[in-house]
């Protein structure tokens, strides 16, 4: 008698061994042992009703000769006869394993209390030397005396369902058996080839194997894979390590201004502090997270851990795999994760999209506070583009430069021509970039923070004092002139005037030199004429110079081409060889060198004056934009994460589908992220967290690069660039990297359109839809919705459709987009059709799919099985009889509740009655999965 299940349940060793463990022989296959245990005339204590059964799995310790539980099945309600639908997975490296299956009737599923009816044992080896793979066991009592019935213990093989049949999935006929089934790892949904790929980024796998019926009585076998993702930990490493370097650069920078007015020296020094401070915690964190070892995800216990807020919570990949009689097995991949928010720091004053409008709002009137020009984000993005995009440039045109002198150097007429073709095309790109009235505005703003600055009214108070035997005092040093570019906000309503001798005139003394003074301010230009003379020249230069340089090479070419032809043939290899090697080089060397100084006096003076705006916006920021800023990089770190690891699990999967790869090189991949926060209490405020995190990541670009050996740790992503751009690049071994296009191979940026639907669920949606305001989910919603369909529009135009994966379901995408386009506009209270069609959408289009809610546990889990089933019964032909018993066998015993253990050590989802009463039915678990339990 087993009167308490629930504390064997909880103790579950999960016997499926990670791909990388140890324990495993090198080249062992996995076996798939799937149960369905069918048990007749099975009889319950009280005899005037059916039992409640359920097998218990566990394996026999050969060594310390004790169970150690393994996996259990779910219950089948009433029913002398069951057939269980679960299945369970053992490794291949222990043939002489020992199974134990225990036959309880459960009479309370909430308190997990039952009574056990019979056991029966089996090894693996036997059953892998029967001649027909096949073993008929008799359940013993506890007693050993009786006989309480048979299971059959059998292999099938996924893939090979020709002829199998099933009348029932349930059955009271007395004679029913049904089988045990071992599956080869061969057969598993990673073969050989993609755990190659997948071993240095995906591990700890946790695998469930169902049987169910489809609506024409034939069988189909689902296997489900949950597995964690290194990329929760690494991905946030290396961004910190990024953060720093930028923050440290830009004190550099700030430090390499020059002098400033004591105004604005003082301020410099503030936000340099600032900065420091940033540093030494981003430092602190990282150091931290380097001490952790062996760990790939985060649980949803510690989402509000101050060392680990930068990780993403419970990050999972999830796949499911679907053999079919007579079809190509079918796969669908979903990545789960804790919504990205800023759990430490906490919602009371809402999420970053409610604290960035606040913030813009009041950086206005900041920055006529502190005598600065008010730089809208946009502005500041420009800045933050033009530093990143010189500091890139400068040394490739140098480069290239001096590639084109080695060409000169060589006499080769074709590297020449390529030279300068690379040349030609990094150099205008550098001017074009530069070209911005930004620019030009920032410098004159730089030039009037100079020490000695005198404004226009200054001037006009030097000149009557000077009229009546006094000099005014320096009451407006430090304000700043403004030239009008939009989106700015004037620091002083009039035009300002510098204060600086001009070079080559004298230098009067006494009173002439007052009044000298007083004419040179207007002779003086104002702010036009000094970007004429002061930016537009060196940044003119720089094209005059590429000009001279273009213009250099088609003579020498020329001279070189009419000596040939002028020359006899005779006398032809005479001429060729009468050229010194150091003639073309001596020649072009004056403008190349020329045009490499023009480069750097370019870059020079942008980056000041860039450098000077950051300072400027900073300066407006204090305190509370350093905060934010943190806040968006804690936010955008977990969702970068996430997008890593669904963006390498959809290459894996689609690295033999020429129209998938043909997609991503010419219009780039969607990534649907699917929340169910509610818009009410915390929950808004990590929905606003989570909407500017989604949105950052188009920022985001991936690139495909050839791994330099086949070694685990040159096949992880490698994350480069800075806030305003990111790269990740993922290495792929030789022999796959060579079968990918051309475009790929030349490392064509691929690009991600992230897009975000929310739908609140729970309890709080619902006071949130009758006494609160949604208006946030509307818009999200609303602005996704417009993104999804302008990315369609881009997809068609593009690629043909016939790249597209083909669907059972005969809807086509723009019928799809056009019902969701209906729903989104639609007041209808918790309409998770929006999630369901947008869902499928990102599926048609060959998309990233996401799905989130605070810890990606509980809710999520819900979501996660509902669609899997939904897949099953449209695309599958799940009998629409057994849809919600197969539901409540994915959310009882397949890999969600596993989860859910691996994050609280309970196997319990965490709702209450009162809290499920306010779900829609299909979110709603089965009786015994859920209860109080801390998330």
């Amino acid at each position: 008698m087993f009167s308490h299940l629930s504390s064997f349940l909880s103790s579950f060793n999960h016997f499926p061994v990670p791909l990388s463990s140890p324990a495993l022989p090198p080249g062992s296959l996995f076996l798939l042992l799937f149960l369905s245990a069918a048990c007749n005339d099975l009889v319950a204590l009280g005899r005037d009703r059916k039992p409640n059964a359920l097998v218990q799995v566990a394996v026999i310790d050969p060594h310390k000769q004790h169970l150690v539980s393994h996996a259990c099945t779910e219950i089948v309600e009433a029913n002398k006869d069951p057939l269980f639908l679960t299945g369970v997975t053992f490794p291949s490296g222990y043939p002489e394993t020992l199974v134990k299956l225990m036959v309880y009737d459960v009479k309370d599923k909430n308190q997990e209390s039952g009574s056990l009816l019979g056991s029966a044992t089996f090894s693996v080896g036997d059953l892998l030397r029967t001649k027909d793979e096949q073993l008929t066991l008799n359940l013993r009592s506890s007693d050993g005396v009786c006989t309480a019935g048979t299971v059959v213990v059998s292999r099938l093989k996924m893939g090979e369902m020709e002829g199998v049949e099933v009348d029932h999935i349930a059955t009271n006929t007395p004679s029913h058996r049904c089988p045990l089934v071992c599956e080869p790892a061969h057969h598993c949904c990673i073969d050989q080839e993609e755990t190659l790929l997948t071993g240095p980024v995906f591990r700890n796998p946790i695998c469930k194997v169902y049987t169910f019926q489809t609506s024409n009585s034939k069988r189909m076998i689902v296997r489900e894979q949950m597995e964690e993702c290194t990329l929760s930990f690494s991905i946030p490493k290396q961004l910190l390590s990024l953060y720093i370097q930028e923050d440290i650069s830009r004190v550099q920078d700030l430090t390499e201004l020059g002098e400033l007015s004591p105004h604005w020296d003082n301020l410099r020094k503030e936000v340099i502090t600032r900065y420091g401070g940033i540093i030494g915690s981003y430092q602190a964190t990282l150091a931290e997270l380097n001490k952790i070892t062996g760990c790939s995800f985060k649980p949803s216990c510690c989402k509000a851990q101050k060392s680990l807020e930068f990780i993403p919570i419970n990050l999972h990949t999830q796949r499911m795999r679907v053999s079919c009689l007579k079809k190509t097995d079918a796969f669908y991949d979903i990545v789960t994760v804790g919504a990205p928010a800023a759990h430490f720091q906490g919602f009371k004053s809402g999420g970053l999209q409610r604290l960035l409008s606040r913030y813009e709002a009041e950086k206005k009137s900041f920055s006529t506070a502190c005598q600065c020009i008010y730089y809208s984000p946009e502005h500041t993005a420009k800045a933050q583009e033009v530093l990143s995009i010189t500091s890139l440039l400068q040394p490739l045109i140098t480069s290239l430069a001096d590639q084109l002198l080695q060409a000169a150097q060589e006499h080769s007429s074709p590297g020449l021509r390529d030279a300068l073709k690379s040349l030609s095309d990094k150099t205008e790109q550098f001017v074009h970039t530069l070209k911005d009235e930004l620019v030009k505005s920032a410098l004159l703003a730089l030039h009037a923070a100079r020490p000695g600055y005198v404004s226009k009214s200054q001037k006009q108070t030097a000149v009557q004092g000077h009229h009546q035997g006094h000099i005014s005092t320096d009451s407006e040093q430090n304000q700043i002139p403004v030239q009008g570019l939009s989106g700015q906000s004037p620091a002083t309503p009039e035009p300002t005037v510098m204060c600086n001798n001009v070079e080559g005139c004298p230098s009067p003394t006494g009173d002439e030199a007052e009044l000298v003074k007083v004419k040179n301010h207007d002779s003086i230009p104002h702010h036009k004429e000094y970007d004429e003379e002061e930016w537009d020249r060196v940044w003119a230069n720089v094209a005059k110079c590429l000009n001279c340089v273009i213009a250099m090479v088609d003579k020498l070419q020329e001279e070189d081409d009419s000596k040939q032809e002028s020359a006899p043939e005779q006398q032809l290899a005479d001429v060729i060889t009468s050229h010194t090697p150091g003639d073309w080089k001596e020649q072009l060397y004056p403008v190349v060198t020329r045009l490499k100084e023009c480069v750097k006096e370019v870059v020079e003076k942008a980056r000041k004056a860039m450098t000077f705006v950051l300072l400027q916006e900073a300066v407006c920021s204090l305190p509370q934009g350093f905060a934010l800023q943190q806040r968006r990089d804690i936010v955008f770190s977990q969702a970068l994460a996430a997008l890593a690891c669904g963006f390498v699990m959809r290459l894996y999967a689609g690295m033999q589908d020429k129209g998938f790869l043909k997609q991503l090189h010419l219009v780039g991949l969607v990534a649907q992220f699917e929340s169910l926060l509610s818009t009410y209490s915390e929950e808004i405020g990590m929905l606003e967290d989570m909407e500017v995190g989604i949105s950052d990541l188009h920022k985001v670009m991936f690139k495909i690069t050839e791994a330099k050996t086949e070694d685990p740790s040159d096949l992880q992503p490698f994350l480069c660039g800075g806030r305003d751009h990111f790269t990740v690049e993922v290495p792929l071994p030789q022999p796959i990297f060579q079968t990918l296009p051309e475009e790929i191979k030349n490392g064509r940026p691929l690009r991600v359109f992230p897009v975000l639907f929310n739908v609140g669920i729970n309890e709080q949606q619902t006071i949130a839809e009758r006494f609160g305001d949604i208006s946030l989910q509307e818009r999200i919603n609303q602005k996704n919705f417009e993104i999804l369909d302008a990315y369609y529009k881009l997809l068609s135009e593009k690629v043909p459709l016939e790249c597209l994966p083909c669907f059972q379901a005969q809807t086509d995408i723009k019928e799809l987009l056009e019902t969701l386009g209906q729903n989104v506009v639609t007041k209808k209270r918790k309409n998770v059709e929006i999630l369901w069609i947008a869902g499928a959408i990102c599926r048609r289009l060959n998309g990233i799919r996401f799905t989130s809610c605070k810890s990606a546990k509980d809710r999520t889990s819900m979501s996660v099985t509902l669609e899997q089933c939904a897949l099953l019964r449209d695309e599958h032909q799940l009998s629409k009889d057994f849809f919600v018993r197969a539901l409540d066998c994915m959310r009882r015993e397949g890999c969600r509740i596993e989860n859910v253990q691996k994050n609280i050590r309970c196997r319990k989802y965490a709702f209450n009655m009162l809290q499920l009463m306010a779900f829609p039915k299909c979110y709603r678990p089965p009786d015994g999965t859920y209860g109080k339990a801390d998330s």
